[in-house]
């Protein structure tokens, strides 16, 4: 398969740049500043297809740019792209202490970032024969989340709207549109950290990232008869849930 993953440079994305990179897939990682191969958490893989692509995609022109980046065909695009508040998660965090650019920023990069970027790379998606839009939201973007990151919160709660609105404008061309809402994670452990290990950081409050790319590749196996709509994933100790 073509995988794009927007936001591919460290963390989740970069742990699924290189697993599914693993799995004999050619990968299209988007990063504003794309990593040395020696930066990732796994060792480079000489049978790995990797290829990088530079956007800053809170900037106006980013969208049109990397489509012009992208292969023809893209089966599977997936936008990791997120930031949030200087001070969220935090007890300093307080709405009202936010700029004005510090939001529109954040809603550039979360919200309208992705719409641009959607908007000029589906008809790349629409040309494979089992098109896949897979969205890393949040938990933050749950009704009742117990979160109090107004602007962050706003954003990814926006992703199901836009998810929504994508299914019923392209599901007679088969388009499978998956929102991944995503508990506390631990991106301090890549994928060279056993899972296990990575499990135990945190007192099991925090989710490896092993976990949401054995999610992310269970997707990739479904046929094209069915899709997964909307997906949970908190850390089993996280007392929101």
């Amino acid at each position: 398969m073509n995988i794009m993953i927007i936001g591919a440079s460290m963390g989740l994305g970069r742990a699924l740049m290189d697993g599914l990179a693993q799995d004999g897939n050619t990968l299209y990682g988007v990063a504003r500043r794309p990593p040395n191969s020696s930066d990732g958490p796994l060792k480079p893989d000489p049978s790995a297809n990797q290829h990088w692509i530079s956007a800053d995609l809170s900037l106006p022109d980013a969208a049109g740019q990397l489509a012009s980046a992208c292969p023809d065909s893209l089966d599977v695009l997936i936008y990791n792209l997120g930031i949030w508040e200087d001070t969220a998660f935090s007890p300093e965090y307080d709405f009202l202490s936010q700029s004005d650019q510090a939001i529109r920023s954040l809603v550039d990069v979360n919200l309208t970032g992705a719409l641009l970027a959607i908007r000029h790379l589906l008809p790349h998606l629409l040309r494979s024969k089992q098109p896949r839009l897979i969205l890393t939201g949040s938990t933050s973007g749950l009704r009742q989340s117990g979160r109090p990151e107004v602007a962050f919160g706003a954003t990814k709660f926006a992703l199901n709207g836009l998810a929504d609105s994508l299914r019923e404008g392209y599901r007679d061309q088969g388009l499978a549109v998956s929102c991944l809402q995503l508990g506390y994670l631990n991106t301090a452990d890549g994928l060279n950290i056993p899972l296990q290990t990575a499990a135990a950081r945190d007192q099991g409050e925090t989710i490896p990232v092993h976990d949401v790319l054995t999610i992310v590749r269970s997707l990739l196996q479904l046929s094209p008869a069915s899709f997964i709509r909307e997906l949970i994933l908190p850390a089993l100790r996280d007392p929101r849930f």
